[in-house]
């Protein structure tokens, strides 16, 4: 499983909080970890994400400050094959929804490219696009409220 081309590292302030979010509340499995770095390499249906628990100083694979929410303009998109399910369990976890699910349909040339999706931040504010794909309609079909 492990290999994706481009696989985000992000920067966590507590990895065992992070793990309860990604693992047991959104699904991700832990590929491998290493204890002593406070990492760990996780994946969710062929997504692939990396997490290492920040020491509160500079070095060069963190830039200072920490502020929350982290990761400002930067949203992580993730498949997923079951957008309502896996927002079922955010409310049953209680945790807030940064936007509702909802269709999304965006022009590509001439087709259209559907997608469901919602926006969820994690215990260090990341904001996380959890993104189900609906399928493709004919660009024509744009001015008739898809």
């Amino acid at each position: 499983m492990v290999g994706n081309n481009l696989v985000p590292e992000l920067s966590v302030s507590n990895l065992e909080n992070s793990l309860k979010f990604y693992c047991d509340i959104l699904g991700f499995k832990i590929e491998f970890e290493r204890a002593e770095d406070r990492f760990a390499y996780l994946s969710f249906h062929g997504s692939e994400l990396m997490l290492e628990e920040d020491s509160g100083r500079q070095s060069p694979w963190n830039i200072l400050p920490f502020d929350y929410p982290r990761g400002r303009g930067l949203n992580l998109s993730i498949n997923c094959p079951d957008v309502d399910a896996l927002v079922a369990k955010l409310h049953e976890a209680r945790v807030p929804l940064q936007k509702e699910a909802e269709n999304c349909w965006s022009r590509d040339n001439d087709i259209l490219r559907g997608q469901r999706n919602f926006l969820v931040l994690d215990p260090d504010g990341y904001l996380l696009r959890f993104a189900q794909k609906l399928g493709t309609k004919p660009v024509e079909e744009l001015g008739r409220g898809v």
